[in-house]
């Protein structure tokens, strides 16, 4: 086919991908014919079936049980129906089923959408009859209500108070495993201005339109996506075709169709197996091939992933077209559908102009040198890198800079069986692990949360359940690969980058980016996890018992005690939380008895379990942090009379929400204190607090705690006030770190975790 000048002047060519989809009839006289057809469609390669939703013929299955059953035969080829019979189907809950389906299917579920037709079946079956502007008035109103039921990140309710459709409070979720276009069956005026303002896709059938329709459709929408702030190839242009266009003689037409009118899906109707597959392999190539070869001739752009709404969100600092190739499938940017899900780590809320998700050290690599040409070395943009984004600290996400996200790289290895020589990859989460690890009884210390990941865990320090027998999370570690500053990925190790491998084990986040650990696991059986509630009012003698009966307690031992807020007038209470290395219920109890002792019980509970089944509690989905994360660190020695009274004291200054002493000592101590960056091995307690207000935190916490620290845990730490690298590392270690830290990141390319060059102004980036 060669367009003229006039044909190119009128086209209307979106630059969407051209897909194709099949319209299978959901005849239930064979009741398996559909989804075999469907089968096949997945087998010629289609992109999309769809059935037909007319909920009173009686010679048809329901299709959304037809959708959910031919999900469950097929794997790759998206699902929709063709079109959705809104007035049969309450739209809070069409778009629950939507969601539902699209979670179980990974994301392969499109929704149509039609405002109803065929009046006296629809009022038979209980239905409204609606006059046409009414239909299209309730179209609108459950469009609203469907996408305010995906909107999980949005607070409160869903309320639409429509004419036709109402929603007084529903609750939002579940949220899709991808963006669910909607796909609007529309023929007149405004039906066409509601698809232009609230579609994400346009869906007639050629049968039913006159010739000049397709243009003055698209025209129509286009006017009124225009009017909504956007941009016209948002809504995707989809086309139900006849059985003829099997033929290649009708390839001329879909080619011009493509180019001339922006049809981007072609959806054939055919049930019959040779027809789909004569289809795909007679036609969609050519069409494919030769809008390709025209849209290359003309210079048609290829359609932005994102409309004009979510553009406009873009960071101004960065320059979103330098995003490598490789990267940019998968980058997550403000306004697109992942966004709200991950912009947010566990206590921080978030604005990061782009999340780069890598999947290989290459790609973190290449995510490493687009971040240094968009000035993070400079200071002018911030740069965070995130495991899992569980982090106290908060600092794996940012305001308007770059995220390397290395959730990807996840994978969890056994390399040598007889040594129990795990790798790791920095993405894993350690619920993960440890469940991994307990199908061959082994385990590795590992905090107290399952949601924490493996990178940010496995370059601090790590003081879990099982410290005081096993050490810290450092100390299982053999070799660790680091992608550095400038790209080169090196593994460090006893025996390679020695000085490196020190630095990583305390200090990574100043070094370069984990990428996989080589551990060593310790064999574990079953063990007892015991959780005690003690009334706690003489405080200050409650906290020095429970420091001397930890110390006194074997190392197969390992407590944790937390205290919340004080509640006027109630006792306060101290919940316990205690590891016991031991398989028999006797040893369990003996273990415990001592501490049941310090103080009155007014709760307990203790279990045999696995390892994993205490550390892999968390129940997944997206974290919702907001603002910044106020929280302070202590490391301490025994709890003396004084520091049990300076802490008592603390508690009664009321300026924590969450107060938590974790047990140290034991194995932790073995380890020389320069053997890792981690120093403070002569700590017996890690003690954290968690405030509403900064400064009455930070002067309640100055005043009472810090005059008997040690040291501090950086992890657990987020002032940012002069002093607290100094805290964190002593001067001998500081020092040293400063010294690998010009080696390797001579740049200071990551800076924006408690960093080590000397100097305030470089600690954060305003």
């Amino acid at each position: 086919m060669i367009l003229t000048s006039d044909a190119v002047a009128r086209s209307m060519d979106y630059g969407h991908e051209i897909e194709f989809g099949v319209f299978i009839t959901p005849s239930n006289q064979q009741p398996q014919q559909p989804v075999r057809l469907a089968q096949v469609a997945e087998q010629a390669g289609f992109d999309l079936a769809t059935f037909q939703d007319h909920p009173y013929q009686p010679a048809f299955h329901d299709t959304w049980t037809l959708l959910s059953y031919v999900a469950a035969a097929t794997e790759r080829i998206r699902l929709s129906p063709n079109v959705a019979n809104v007035p049969l189907r309450q739209p809070a809950v069409l778009a629950r089923s939507a969601a539902s389906l699209d979670l179980l299917t990974g994301g392969r579920v499109e929704l149509g959408l039609g405002a109803g037709g065929f009046w006296d079946a629809i009022e038979a079956m209980g239905g409204t009859r609606l006059t046409p502007g009414q239909g299209v008035d309730a179209l609108g109103e459950a469009i609203a209500i469907i996408r305010e039921i995906w909107s999980t990140g949005e607070r409160g309710g869903v309320r639409v108070d429509g004419q036709h459709h109402r929603a007084a409070g529903a609750k939002r979720g579940p949220r899709p495993a991808h963006p669910i276009p909607l796909h609007i069956g529309a023929y007149k005026p405004r039906m066409l201005r509601l698809t232009g303002r609230l579609g994400d896709g346009w869906l007639p059938s050629l049968g039913y339109l006159q010739p000049g329709d397709l243009g003055r459709g698209n025209a129509a929408i286009d006017e009124a996506a225009a009017r909504a702030g956007r941009e016209p190839h948002e809504i995707r242009r989809l086309l139900n075709v006849g059985a003829d266009f099997a033929d290649a003689a009708q390839i001329d037409r879909a080619v011009e169709l493509a180019i001339e009118d922006g049809i981007g899906t072609f959806i054939v109707a055919a049930d019959d197996p040779g027809t789909m597959q004569r289809f795909m392999a007679e036609v969609a190539p050519a069409v494919r091939e030769r809008v390709a070869a025209a849209r290359a001739e003309r210079g048609t752009a290829v359609a932005p992933r994102l409309g004009a709404a979510a553009m406009a969100l873009r960071a101004e600092a960065l320059d979103y077209g330098a995003i490598p190739e490789s990267l940019r499938a998968t980058a997550v940017e403000p306004g697109s559908w992942e966004y709200p899900e991950r912009q947010h780590t566990y206590l921080r809320g978030g604005a990061p102009g782009v999340l780069l998700r890598p999947t290989s050290p290459a790609q973190v690599a290449e995510a490493l040198a687009y971040a240094r040409s968009q000035g993070v070395a400079e200071g002018r943009v911030p740069l965070s890198i995130r495991s899992a984004g569980h982090g106290i600290s908060g600092r794996s996400t940012n305001d308007g800079g770059i995220v390397i996200d290395v959730g990807a790289l996840d994978r969890i290895d056994v390399v040598d069986v007889s040594r129990r020589l795990v790798r790791i990859g920095a993405g894993a989460t350690w619920g993960r692990v440890a469940t991994v690890l307990d199908e061959h009884g082994w385990a590795i210390s590992s905090g107290d949360y399952g949601g924490v990941g493996v990178g940010g865990l496995a370059t601090a320090g790590g003081v879990g359940f099982l410290g005081r027998e096993h050490g810290l999370t450092i100390d299982h570690i053999e070799a660790v690969e680091v992608v550095l500053a400038d790209g080169s990925l090196v593994r460090a190790s006893r025996d390679e980058h020695q000085e490196l491998f020190w630095g990583m084990r305390g200090a990574g986040a100043n070094l370069g980016v984990a990428v996989a650990f080589e551990m060593v696991a310790q064999e574990l059986g079953t063990i007892g996890f015991a959780q005690l509630a003690f009334d706690a009012s003489e405080t200050a003698d409650f906290f020095e018992r429970w420091g001397a009966t930890t110390e006194a307690a074997d190392r197969a031992v390992t407590p944790f005690l937390l205290l919340g807020g004080d509640q006027r007038g109630k006792p306060r209470l101290a919940q316990a939380m205690i590891a016991v290395d031991a398989a028999e219920p006797e040893g369990i109890i003996d273990h415990l008895q001592p501490f049941a002792m310090i103080a009155p019980l007014v709760g307990q509970q203790v279990v045999q379990t696995r390892y994993a089944g205490v550390i892999d509690n968390a129940p997944g989905g997206a974290h919702r942090g907001q603002g910044e994360p106020t929280t302070r660190s202590a490391l301490i020695g025994s709890i003396t009379p004084e520091v049990a009274t300076a802490l008592a004291r603390f508690l009664d200054a009321g300026a924590h929400y969450f107060f938590q002493i974790r047990a140290m000592g034991g194995a932790i101590g073995d380890v020389a204190s320069d053997a890792t960056a981690f120093a403070h091995r002569e700590a017996k307690f890690s003690v954290i607090a968690f405030g509403a207000n900064r400064a009455r935190l930070d002067a309640a916490w100055d005043t009472l705690v810090a005059p008997h620290a040690s040291g501090l845990y950086l992890s657990f730490e987020t002032d940012q006030r002069p002093g607290r690298l100094e805290d964190a590392f002593p001067p001998a270690t500081l020092a040293r770190l400063r010294a690998l830290k010009a080696e390797v990141d001579p740049e200071n390319l990551f800076r924006d975790n408690f960093n080590v060059v000397a100097g305030a102004a470089a600690t954060v980036i305003e």
